[in-house]
């Protein structure tokens, strides 16, 4: 594995995914997020909590993507296929599960869950090209 084109992947998947991520997470039903405020913390630094999400946003892709090159899944239609996986073993239960317990709005639990299929989907393509 060559760590430079990896490390290539996940700056490249990390930028494209947090404008999806603003996208999916941010913009799309912004109304929505004012429907139940008293879920939101509130006090703190929302530049710290978004430099915090991008940070465990990278560290995704860059998981994805090793995951992807240790597995051999560097072709585009493989990585899709594992992108899916991992998205329906992973990101739909946590979100639809916390979207049971927790005050919020179906809206913003699936637009949540297609930002992360997104980013998923994002960081097989630059596996398949970069790697």
């Amino acid at each position: 594995m060559n760590w430079t084109h990896l490390a290539l992947v996940v700056v490249v998947s990390g930028v494209v995914a947090s404008i999806t991520d603003y996208v999916f997470m941010g913009l799309l039903f912004k109304a929505k997020y004012q429907e139940a405020p008293e879920i939101w913390r509130q006090g703190t630094s929302e530049t710290r909590k978004i430099i915090y999400s991008e940070l465990i946003g990278l560290i995704t892709c860059a998981a994805f993507a090793w995951l992807l090159s240790a597995t051999g899944h560097v072709a585009l239609m493989s990585g899709v296929k594992m992108a899916v996986a991992v998205w329906v073993i992973l990101a739909i239960p946590i979100l639809f599960t916390n979207s049971l317990w927790i005050r919020l709005s179906p809206y913003i639990a699936a637009s949540h869950a297609v930002g992360w299929l997104v980013r998923l989907l994002v960081t097989a393509a630059a596996v398949s090209y970069l790697l």
